[in-house]
């Protein structure tokens, strides 16, 4: 009953933001919660969560409505390093920055 996304195109800072509302929610609830919340972050843990639930279902023939979110740990993935010219030849650097979650559930 694990879910797991790597490198999402999303800062650890922001998605956390969202991860800790959700945690420790039912699973059907946070999927709702995560629907209509007004963030780039919760479409994200959206499509995670729907993942875990659905592994749960169909591997270990859980029923949806009994799980909960258990852990829900999101750490900083690889770093993209673009750069932006500016005079005299020289460049600032850009740092586009990923997530990775782990997600599991547990029956109550």
């Amino acid at each position: 009953m694990k879910a797991n996304a790597k490198n999402i195109r999303i800062s650890p800072k922001k998605l956390r933001v969202v991860a800790e509302v959700v945690r420790g929610m039912d699973a059907g609830e946070a999927l709702k919660f995560l629907k209509f919340a007004p963030k780039k972050g919760a479409d994200l843990l959206y499509k995670v969560v729907h993942a875990a639930v659905n592994n749960a279902v169909h591997n270990d023939s859980q029923k949806a409505e009994d799980l909960r979110i258990d852990t829900l740990i999101v750490t900083k993935g690889i770093v993209y390093k673009r750069g932006r010219p500016v005079s005299r030849g020289r460049m600032h650097p850009i740092l586009k920055r990923t997530s990775n979650v782990k997600l599991e559930l547990q029956a109550k």
